[in-house]
């Protein structure tokens, strides 16, 4: 009986039959202050054997150990071309494909089986530049230990906090509720946001949504309105104690924007959204679901929330750091509603600035919007016509195409800072940090077996969700979280260098389908930035 073990970047996933590698020493070029990971994994041939993992490092370095676990993936999202570039379908799919990250230093080592660690470093904020080595033992009873090491190379840049680019992921309370079995807005519930409010702003994420009313996204959600809504004669009256909270401890966790919810149905600008009036629980709507979206009653009640709106976000000094929608996803046949709801919204609130998730580029030429989102599909072309645009994914677009699927490769994943970089986006916006749901319905989905919402092939495999639940009500990271935030600090090193969008060294970034795949070229653009005098 033999335990086998190697190192290895994060640029590749190893799955249960990858085979053993001969690689016990590793290095990376670094910033000084930049978080990195890299991977310890093993393999044995007999009994299964409980094995241990502990590092160690220089004083003030935090090291934070992992077990990588698997997923089943029924279905690869990417048809297999011809390009092994564009898909990652490991020992086969279906298959088991390595996602979510515990917390969780050991594991029983299974025959014939690989299974690993991810390692993820952060340094002291003040270090020295030079090589500074992070070791790591895996100890099994009557095995020898094996060791391995892992050389940071910092060079003498330091990063400077990401500018003028905006991250944001729809941030599901009701999936809390859910999963947890939790009553919305209890201390329990606030004890589990907050713990994945933190892990939200700690991988980069700095613009946050406020579910004032229950979100009008895929589906009828289950109630999570912050406003407390009363009739008290002919008035309504407003309590807010609710969305101060969310908003305090939001900032609390590092998190600086809002992202207001949407005030009409999504796919169609139709209707006035479903708003609880009393105990939200009970389900008693203010305005019938056929409601139309700029009828007069609707319209005097959007006045209000927006005029108190308007007064808190002044107190809070928060009025610039605010983005508002109108309706999620509007098509060309929804352009005279949409249109409609704008101009009642200007009406009512001039002061209110949209931005929404779209594609075409006629919301942006005709400025019926503020801020377009565009599909990373067309982003580009909103920025050659000149059209200040955020860009997004959703389910798609697969193939060639940027995205951070279950078989989407890690250096495809990886290359998110730099794409993002290198056209003058004012953010990202993505549907899906915790959506645990089966599509379009209040059902939970075991999101450990099921990462589709159920939906495939219309909703893609690791498109939902970017962390799991944990038993404990704490988030479970997932490799492809991590791969992308840890991308982010491209961005931040581009920036703090002052590179220019148009430098040479990125023409072969060419757009969201067209740039390198490949982590030799990332890793090479990165060593000649830091290395640069």
């Amino acid at each position: 009986m033999t335990m086998q073990g190697w190192i290895s970047d994060t640029t590749r996933r190893f799955f249960p039959k990858s085979p053993v590698e001969n690689k016990r020493t590793l290095s990376g070029d670094m910033a000084r202050n930049e978080r990195f990971s890299f991977q310890v994994l093993l393999r044995q041939d007999g009994d299964p054997l409980p094995v241990n993992i502990s590092a160690q490092a220089e004083d003030g370095w935090n090291v934070h150990i992992r077990r990588i676990g698997y997923v089943p993936v029924r279905h690869a999202n990417t048809p297999i071309m011809n390009s092994p570039e564009d898909g990652d379908y490991g020992d086969g799919l279906p298959g088991y494909v390595p996602d979510p990250l515990f917390d969780e230093t050991s594991l029983l080592l299974p025959a014939n089986e690989t299974h690993g660690f991810w390692i993820t470093v952060t340094p002291p904020t003040i270090v020295a530049p030079g090589t500074h080595l992070i070791q790591v033992k895996a100890d099994a009873k009557e095995h020898k230990s094996l060791v391995f090491n892992y050389k940071a190379i910092l060079h003498d840049v330091t990063l400077k906090p990401r500018e003028d680019f905006h991250i944001t992921h729809w941030f599901y309370a009701d999936a809390f509720v859910a999963r947890y079995g939790v009553k919305a807005f209890s201390e329990e519930f606030w004890s589990i946001c907050e713990g994945y409010m933190r892990d939200y702003a700690e991988h980069g994420c700095d613009t946050l949504y406020v579910p004032a009313f229950t979100p009008p996204l895929d589906g009828v959600k289950l109630p999570t309105q912050l406003l407390k809504i009363e009739r008290r004669g002919k008035k309504l009256v407003f309590d807010w104690t609710q969305v101060l909270r969310w908003l305090k401890t939001a900032q609390k966790c590092g998190i600086t924007h809002f992202e207001w919810v949407h005030p009409f149905t999504q796919w169609g600008c139709s209707s006035a959204i479903r708003i609880y009036i009393g105990q939200q629980e009970e389900e008693n709507l203010l305005f019938p679901n056929d409601t139309a979206a700029t009828s007069p009653e609707y319209s005097q009640f959007l006045s209000q929330f927006f005029n108190e709106l308007h007064t808190l976000l002044k107190k809070e000094k928060l009025l610039t750091k605010s983005f508002f929608h109108v309706s999620d996803e509007p098509h060309e046949n929804h352009k005279q509603n949409y249109q409609n709801a704008r101009q009642m919204l200007k009406d009512i609130a001039p002061w209110v600035k949209t931005m929404d998730a779209l594609t075409d580029i006629v919301y942006g030429r005709e400025k019926l919007t503020d801020m377009p989102v565009p599909s990373i599909t067309r982003a580009v072309d909103f920025v050659k016509e000149g059209i200040p645009c955020w860009c997004y994914y959703c389910c798609g677009p697969r193939g060639p195409w940027l995205n951070r699927l279950l078989d989407t490769p890690l250096p495809k994943i990886w290359m998110h800072g730099i794409l993002f970089y290198r056209w003058p986006f004012k953010g990202f916006l993505h549907w899906g940090y915790n959506y645990w749901f089966k599509n379009a319905t209040r059902e939970i989905a075991d999101i450990y077996a099921e990462q589709d919402g159920l939906a495939w092939p219309s909703w893609a495999y690791g498109d939902p969700c970017q962390v799991y639940p944990g038993a404990d009500g704490k988030p479970v990271d997932s490799i492809r979280w991590e791969v992308f935030s840890e991308s982010l600090q491209d961005y931040q090193l581009l920036q703090t260098l002052g590179v220019s969008r148009d430098d040479p060294r990125l023409a072969s970034v060419k757009g969201f389908a067209d740039f390198p795949k490949n982590a030799s070229w990332r890793l090479a653009l990165r060593k000649k930035l830091l290395t640069a005098k």
